[in-house]
C-alpha cells in the first residue's frame, strides 16, 4: 500500500464512493445507551478494517488521477490531508485527556468539556448531552474572560439569544464585538445546531424596580 492510503480515513472514500439504493450509514443516537449498535447495523457488525480502508482510498485517489484532472487529484489529496489532521488532533487529545487523571469528574466530563473532542462526537451524532446542556458548556467555556447568560432558544429556528454580561475592559464596540465573537465561536463548536446568535444588553427585559413613595411624616412646624 502506497504511503497516501496509509494516512486516509475512511470518510474520504466514502464521500467519493457510487451511490446504492441500500441502507445508508448509520449513525448512534446522543440518548442511546453506552455500546448501542448504530441505527441500521447489525448488532454483530464488524468494525471498519484499517488495511482494507486505507486500499478502499488509494483506488478514489487513483481514479482521479486517471481522469487526468490534477487540480482535482490534489484537491482530494488535501482533503485526505485535512481530515486527517483533524481526526488525528482529537485522538491525540481524548488521549492526553484520559492519561491526565487531574479531573475530579472523571476523564468523562473532561472530554465533555473539550471543544476538539466535543466537535467530533457532535459531528457523528455521538455526543449524549442535549442542546442546551452543550449551550451550557459552551458558555462555560469563556465565562471567565466573556460572561454571557442564555435569555432564550428556539429549537425549531435555531435561534439562541443570549444576555450579555460585564464584559469589563473599556466598554468600546470594537472590544464587545470581540467578546460576542470569542462567546458565538464557543457556541459554534459545542452546538452547531445554533444557527444564529442574537444579543442583548445586560438587564433588558427586566422589570424596573419599583420605589415606595409614602408622605413625609408631620414635623412639630406642620403638625396642626
Amino acid at each position: 500500500m502506497s504511503a497516501r492510503a496509509t494516512t486516509a480515513p475512511g470518510a474520504a472514500a466514502q464521500a467519493d464512493a457510487p451511490q446504492s439504493d441500500g441502507p445508508q450509514a448509520a449513525t448512534v443516537p446522543a440518548d442511546a445507551p453506552h455500546g448501542a449498535a448504530p441505527h441500521g447495523a447489525a448488532p454483530n457488525a464488524a468494525a471498519p478494517n484499517a488495511e482494507a480502508t486505507g486500499r478502499r482510498v488509494e483506488e478514489v485517489l487513483d481514479r482521479l488521477a486517471q481522469r487526468d484532472d490534477r487540480e482535482a487529484g490534489a484537491a482530494a489529496e488535501e482533503l485526505v490531508r485535512v481530515l486527517m489532521d483533524f481526526y488525528g488532533a482529537g485522538l491525540a487529545r481524548i488521549m492526553h485527556l484520559l492519561g491526565s487523571g487531574t479531573d475530579n469528574g472523571g476523564p468523562g466530563s473532561a472530554l465533555l468539556r473539550d471543544e476538539l473532542v466535543t466537535s467530533l462526537l457532535v459531528l457523528h451524532d455521538l455526543h449524549p448531552e442535549d442542546t442546551a446542556a452543550r449551550i451550557g458548556r459552551a458558555l462555560d467555556s469563556v465565562r471567565r474572560q466573556h460572561p454571557a447568560e442564555v435569555a432564550e432558544f428556539d429549537a425549531d429556528s435555531g435561534t439562541l439569544r443570549l444576555r450579555s454580561g460585564d464584559l469589563g475592559g473599556c466598554g468600546c464596540p470594537s472590544t464587545n464585538q470581540q467578546a460576542q465573537q470569542a462567546v458565538e465561536a464557543a457556541v459554534s463548536c459545542f452546538a452547531p445546531e445554533v444557527t444564529s446568535v442574537q444579543w442583548e444588553a445586560a438587564g433588558a427585559g427586566k422589570e424596573p424596580a419599583l420605589l415606595q413613595i409614602s408622605r413625609r411624616p408631620p414635623t412639630a412646624a406642620t403638625a396642626p
